[in-house]
């Protein structure tokens, strides 16, 4: 038998260049679209042991993109490679990938970030340039001065495109807004903005606050972490959590990941997602089963749009109680239950009307069910 030349000669076949070629398939535009490519496809490509070294620029230009390696599992492998660009309805561009020194983006750079505060309890904060999150770990349960038993998502309204998660916290005064925005929203037990939970005869059941944190990545595009929580009841049946969940620069919607352990029957089981309810808080035009959009006025300063977006396979139905509004799915044996959720507040300047949101949630659960049609290929 003979061996195939691509053995013998493996240097002969890797190339000193490749090109990517991405297409926009849809009729709207996606500013700061994420292209994912995958790694060990270039380290193949490129004869590259080290993907950071890798180089994109898009054709024309005088200047590389901002990129980043991603280690999806902890493993010590590299997994994915990320880079973003602007696109056009229907727009193809093409982007020249070549190898390099590694690139190391400076702090200012970096338009996402994620930590563990144990400072403050066991939160878990992260951000980009547009919206800040925070959950909450175990020490807060049995905290005196605070106790709050909840896995809602909260909402931290920033009005600034810098990070600001270091220094709020430093200074310890955020719930005033000193020109960079504040905490103005009060989560506590509600799911706030897309927390998640078990549904079953007609009622939810939450886990607890999260048990151990992992971060696998924190920008410069993307920050990436898991949230492990431990066994709850849910209408007598033992279910446990771990949650995946990263946001990208320039996005206002979050993606949430949660693959459930579960002990028992779970045939009368789904997944809720949920976004907290007011008196104030309205159900806004664009919602149907896979997408939920409100508006609310916050209290303090301004308006504040949410939303749940779903795979309408995945989707069941939407619903109510007093505290929440929620998108259930189904949970299938060995799938993860994928959502997104965020928000928009109208002193950051983005989306000054309830109109201007719901177009924005629309445009994103498009982008989600359109693609980017992406081709690697050797120069």
């Amino acid at each position: 038998m003979r061996t195939p030349l691509f053995f013998l000669f493996p240097a002969v076949l890797a190339a000193a260049s490749a090109t990517v070629t991405v297409r926009n398939p849809i009729d709207i535009p996606r500013p700061g679209e994420t292209i994912v490519l995958d790694a060990a496809q270039l380290r193949s490509l490129l004869a590259v042991d080290d993907v950071r070294k890798v180089h994109v620029r898009a054709e024309g230009a005088d200047k590389d993109l901002l990129v980043q390696a991603v280690d999806t599992n902890d493993d010590g492998v590299f997994e994915q490679f990320l880079f973003q660009a602007d696109f056009a309805p229907r727009q193809t561009r093409v982007f020249q990938l070549t190898v390099g020194p590694r690139q190391i983006a400076p702090a200012a750079d970096y338009k996402t970030y994620g930590r563990f505060v144990r400072e403050r309890r066991d939160d878990f904060a992260w951000e980009n340039d547009r919206i800040a999150h925070r959950m909450y770990g175990k020490e807060l349960e049995t905290f005196p001065r605070d106790k709050l038993v909840s896995s809602s998502v909260d909402v931290w309204t920033k009005r600034v495109r810098g990070l600001v998660i270091n220094n709020w916290y430093m200074v310890d005064d955020y719930h005033r807004d000193h020109g960079e925005g504040a905490d103005l929203y009060a989560a506590g037990a509600t799911r706030g903005n897309g927390g998640t939970g078990i549904w079953a005869e007609g009622k939810l059941y939450p886990s607890a606050n999260f048990r151990n944190s992992k971060v696998y990545a924190v920008g410069p595009i993307r920050v990436l972490f898991e949230l492990t929580y431990d066994a709850w009841d849910a209408a007598g049946v033992t279910v446990s959590e771990k949650k995946l969940v990263s946001l990208d620069a320039g996005q206002n919607l979050d993606r949430f990941e949660s693959r459930y352990t579960i002990q028992g029957n779970a045939s009368n089981l789904s997944h809720a997602i949920g976004i907290r309810r007011l008196k104030t808080t309205v159900r806004e035009p664009g919602s149907h089963r896979a997408v939920l959009v409100t508006w609310e006025p916050l209290q303090e300063r301004g308006e504040l749009g949410q939303a749940v977006i779903v795979d309408p396979a995945a989707a069941i139905d939407q619903t109510e109680d007093g505290l929440n509004y929620y998108v259930l799915t189904k949970i299938q044996p060995g799938k993860p239950c994928v959502s997104y959720s965020g928000f928009a507040w109208t002193l950051a300047g983005d989306f000054p009307t309830a109109a201007a949101w719901q177009r924005y949630v629309a445009d994103f659960a498009a982008r989600l069910r359109s693609p980017m049609e992406v081709t690697l290929a050797p120069r």
